[in-house]
């Protein structure tokens, strides 16, 4: 750029060196043109116009004029002939300025020999002035050409004088601008170095590599840069390491890596960001269901698959249930599952029917075992329709590790609550609900019964003469009379139906949708059914008696507590009326109690 734009002065000045000395030499030949003609004029006035040629001789002699010559117009010519030195037009110039009137100049400029600058102007004929033309060329009009001046100078003084300002300026140009070539390349060329430098260390970067650092150079401004830029790479790279190593253990399997750390941390920064909202969420979920519900979804979001079931397993009892199913059932779970079993993940992708209890063979099935707690596990069942799609799969796993780890606690937290929420509604004897929940479940029996118009029986049982099995055989047999009691209430009743012990050796059964025809012959099937069990005492065995009080909701009461009332009473009455006996409630009974 330098370079061009010394040319472009060089020539610029000598252009404009050039165009001056022609101006310059132009203006001096026109005066001396004038000056001529205006002499000419003179000696014609003084009568001494004969001598010219002494006139024009001595011009000639003067330096830096080359020739002076003059040529007559035909008109002049014809009145007075060539003259003494043959005045005639010597070439076409003079003879363009005979004819037009007009003046010519013309410079020749040779490189390596001589230049001559020529001037040919017009002599013309006027009436007017101190002069008048037209006293001695009678025959001429107003502003004929009468005849022309020509004058050549050279111009080799003026373009040697040209050329050396030429050479000299262009010479301190040249160390001018090789001086300030020096400087700039002193002053700038550390700065080139050092964005070299910072581009290869950036380009680096760009690509995940931050262990390059920017060289050192010889400036001041540079080299604080320079220390900017190496210690904030080795702040990002050891930061950036640190970052991943330390949050990286949150979650449980390296996802593939970038090469590029910064990259990485941001997705793991993001999957742990997921996760913790993931957990949050889940914390405030009321049922297992809800959580489940939203696992699955991740599952759909992360791994991108729609077709997957999630089950439970007692590792204790080997017993398997799916708790999410997505589309269908694939598995028969008679037999447990084999990812349970043998703690690994299944891939029918790697070993065909390695699983005998899918029995899709359309489908490639992806099983992946969680321990969630020493007594349960849960295992993520993903089907797929080809090789590339589990081969998906099996890369994300990590996600689906991270989610079912930040689960575990929870799904523990709620399987603890909900074991603690039956274990204080259940009997823990004979594992049937207990009077606790039967009050609980009073207020809603009754709400849906009145608005679906739901009959309920209401049965009161207890066992005869159960304190003398205590006192004759002991607690321990009492305890197994009242377990084969709650035993033969379960068999006898539907799953529609409640069974609750309502407090030592008492039971209440509530019959859903029942009559009164049906009450009774449920309540002696049981009586009879306790009637032929056999209750071990040591060695022996003994049978018992049960007394039935029924009564029927919404039929004797509209209130669920009275119709329990009313069956006590009736209880009460078979009680009292010789015992191993069913007795409905009536209006009487209450009219005898009160």
């Amino acid at each position: 750029m330098i370079f061009l734009m010394f040319v472009f002065m060089i020539v610029n000045f000598t252009y404009n060196f050039r165009d001056y000395g022609i101006k310059s030499i132009d203006n001096k030949a026109t005066i001396l043109a004038e000056t001529v003609k205006h002499s000419l004029t003179t000696q014609m006035q003084t009568g001494v116009i004969d001598q010219r040629h002494i006139f024009l001789k001595q011009l000639e002699d003067l330096p830096n004029i080359n020739k002076i010559w003059l040529s007559r117009s035909h008109q002049v010519i014809e009145m007075y002939g060539k003259g003494l030195n043959n005045e005639v037009a010597r070439d076409d110039i003079d003879k363009e300025v005979l004819k037009t009137g007009n003046e010519i100049k013309i410079i020749d400029e040779k490189l390596f020999s001589n230049s001559t600058y020529r001037i040919t102007i017009p002599y013309k004929a006027y009436s007017t002035g101190q002069i008048n033309c037209m006293n001695c060329h009678t025959s001429a009009k107003e502003g004929d050409t009468l005849g022309a001046i020509t004058i050549t100078i050279p111009v080799d003084d003026s373009k040697q004088m040209g050329i050396n300002t030429v050479v000299d300026t262009t010479g301190i140009a040249l160390i001018l601008i090789i001086a300030i070539g020096f400087l700039i390349n002193y002053l700038i060329s550390p700065f080139l170095k050092l964005f070299d430098s910072i581009k290869k260390v950036m380009s680096k970067a760009q690509k995940g590599d931050y262990s390059y650092r920017v060289l050192d150079v010889n400036n001041k401004d540079a080299q604080e840069v320079i220390v900017w830029v190496n210690t904030l790479l080795e702040k990002l790279e050891s930061t950036l390491g640190n970052i991943d190593s330390k949050i990286s253990i949150f979650l449980s399997n390296k996802q593939k890596e970038e090469l590029d750390p910064l990259i990485n941390v941001k997705n793991t920064v993001d999957r742990l960001s997921d996760v913790y909202k993931f957990r949050k969420t889940i914390e405030h979920d009321d049922t297992l269901d809800e959580i489940y519900e939203r696992l699955a979804s991740m599952i759909r979001k992360n791994l991108n698959v729609e077709n997957f079931n999630l089950l439970e397993a007692d590792t204790r009892t080997g017993e398997v249930h799916n708790v999410y199913v997505s589309k269908e059932v694939y598995c028969n779970l008679d037999n447990g599952c084999r990812a349970d079993k043998t703690n690994d993940i299944v891939d029918s992708t790697r070993f065909e029917n390695v699983c005998a209890a899918c029995k899709k063979d359309d489908l490639n099935y992806f099983c992946i075992p969680y321990s969630i707690s020493n007594d349960l596990d849960l295992i993520v069942s993903i089907y797929t329709n080809s090789e590339e799609e589990t081969a998906q799969v099996r890369e994300k796993l990590p996600y689906l590790d991270d989610y079912v780890d930040s689960a575990k606690t929870v799904i523990i937290s709620n399987k603890l609550m909900n074991i603690l929420e039956k274990n204080a509604r259940t009997d823990p004897l004979t594992q049937l609900y207990n009077r606790k929940h039967l009050e609980e479940q009073i207020p809603k029996i009754t709400s849906q019964a009145n608005r679906t118009n739901t009959n309920y029986g209401v049965l009161m049982v207890d066992i005869d003469h159960f304190k003398m099995v205590n006192d004759t055989y002991g607690h321990d047999v009492g305890d197994k009379a009242i377990k084969i009691v709650a035993q033969t209430l379960i068999e006898n009743t539907r799953n529609s139906d409640i069974v609750v012990r309502f407090g030592g050796e008492e039971f209440i059964v509530l019959l859903y949708n029942c009559d009164e025809e049906s009450i009774v012959d449920v309540a002696n099937k049981i009586r009879l059914a306790f009637l032929n069990k056999e209750i071990p005492a040591g060695n022996t065995t003994i049978k018992k008696t049960m007394s039935v009080g029924a009564s029927m909701f919404p039929a004797h009461h509209k209130d669920l507590d009275a119709c329990i009332k009313y069956a006590d009473l009736a209880l009460y009455e078979a009680k009292n009326t010789g015992r191993n006996k069913v007795i409905l409630f009536t209006d009487e009974l209450a009219k005898k109690e009160s």
